[in-house]
């Protein structure tokens, strides 16, 4: 258990709701055993203490280095609901992450995704995924959103927007709401925001663009949405779309790639106020059709044309089609194909069950290490790190693109007693978040803790 070295509670003034920040110090965890890997090992390890933490981003300053999460208030029915948290670590020593701050909001939605580049951080809030959401294609993510503002709206949701100059006390600036359900997965680029939201009039997530060169005063300045999304457009396919996120943009701005159910689609948005579809390529079918995660997170390596794509399944022990991992060549962007699929991860030798699809929970990809518009995160290279669910973290080597390799593994041991999840309690380690930093450290958490992870063996000097 953690050594909680010192504790200061302290008023914060901030718009919207009432919060307060926690100081305080902790000393890093032993790492827990019964881990399994190959070519990966552990270096450092932090408790969530049965908290569930969403997805990270980072910041070095002065030769300090920091990691930021969303941490999610608790789930009813396990002990008191505490409220949901900005959590601020210090991860100088990758050895010993450590907590410094936890500034706890007290909302009716939840936060749960987190981006920043440069002193710029932005927190997305939405509705509070239920075990329900987590499991089932059609929730509240594929709703409609009627014109009129319902009464019932969350006051808490949209954005949140801070300072992080000052890297351990971050200051709130403003906030913006999409006056629907809230945000998913967003990212900041150059003095703008691209969000998944959702809106008023249109069904499930579309993609938003906001100007925040004026941070304290965040506009809308364009949006784009699949056919199907807005109220009267009816499908002959049947499949709902919806964004997922991040888009990822290009160097220069002019150019989005996004995996926006059924498809992947690449966006000019050099006119930020008037998205044009540059070109498209279907996922959905043949991979599975489970609505917003059906298209999870797109990598573009623009210095080679090529895109990484990958969902996300929903019903665990493989109760469904299997989600997409491919590598697509996009040298003509008007007509992208799929050249590659990566392997599928196999159980180790002696393991306890035969396949991962035996295995509880859910086994499929999940997380890359999609915050590539952070200057202290490593840009797309010849491994990808990717977060397998209940196969823990899998890295694979598209040196050759049109032959993915899997070089490397890591297995996180599984906990005593169940630990929240995603998805809920979960009797087994559940790997969910992978971020690495520009000093080859790779961060992953899902139902136990943070891990702080390296390469080793035959690709130590690679990451």
């Amino acid at each position: 258990m953690s050594k909680f070295l010192s504790s200061k509670l302290a008023g914060v003034l901030c718009v919207g709701a009432f919060t307060f920040g926690i100081n305080y110090s902790v000393i890093a965890d032993p790492i827990p055993e019964g881990w399994l890997a190959h070519n990966v090992e552990p270096i450092g390890f932090l408790d969530y203490q049965d908290r569930y933490a969403g997805k990270f981003t980072i910041k070095e300053q002065d030769g300090r280095w920091y990691i930021y999460t969303a941490v999610s208030k608790t789930q009813e029915g396990h002990g008191p609901i505490l409220p949901p948290s900005l959590r601020v670590m210090d991860i100088t020593d990758p050895t010993n992450p450590t907590v410094i701050k936890d500034i706890e909001y007290k909302m009716d939605g939840n936060m749960s995704q987190i981006t920043s580049q440069g002193d710029l951080l932005m927190v997305g809030m939405s509705r509070e995924l239920t075990q329900f959401d987590t499991q089932n294609a059609i929730n509240f993510m594929s709703e409609f959103q009627p014109l009129e503002v319902p009464a019932d709206k969350l006051k808490d949701e949209g954005i949140m927007l801070f300072d992080i100059s000052d890297p351990e006390n971050p200051v709130e600036l403003s906030r913006w709401e999409t006056g629907a359900y809230g945000v998913h997965r967003n990212i900041l680029h150059d003095g703008f925001a691209y969000l998944s939201a959702s809106a008023p009039g249109y069904r499930a997530q579309i993609f938003k663009i906001l100007d925040v060169r004026d941070p304290n005063n965040p506009k809308e300045v364009g949006e784009w949405a699949q056919f199907g999304q807005r109220e009267g457009e009816i499908r002959q396919d049947g499949v709902i779309p919806s964004f997922h996120g991040p888009a990822i943009i290009s160097p220069d701005g002019n150019t989005a790639i996004l995996g926006f159910t059924p498809d992947m689609v690449s966006l000019d948005i050099s006119d930020k106020s008037n998205p044009t579809v540059i070109g498209r390529l279907q996922i959905v079918p043949p991979f599975v059709n489970n609505v917003t995660q059906s298209v999870h997170s797109v990598i573009p390596y623009w210095d080679k044309s090529l895109v990484y794509v990958n969902g996300e399944p929903k019903i665990a022990q493989c109760g469904e089609s299997i989600s997409a991992n491919i590598m697509v060549q996009n040298a003509d962007p008007t007509k992208p194909y799929m050249m590659s699929t990566f392997p599928i991860p196999e159980v180790p030798e002696g393991y306890a069950w035969d396949n991962f699809c035996d295995r509880p929970g859910r086994f499929g990809p999940h997380n890359i290490n999609n915050e590539i518009h952070n200057q202290d995160v490593m840009q797309p290279n010849d491994l990808i790190h990717l977060a397998y669910f209940n196969a823990g973290v899998r890295v694979y080597d598209v040196a050759e693109p049109r032959l993915p390799k899997e070089v490397g593994w890591f297995l996180p041991g599984d906990p005593a007693t169940p630990k929240r999840s995603q998805s809920g309690y979960m009797p087994i380690s559940i790997t969910q978040e992978v971020l690495v930093d520009t000093r080859g450290n790779i961060f992953t958490s899902g139902a136990t803790g943070m891990y702080v992870l390296r390469n080793s063996g035959d690709i130590a000097d690679r990451w």
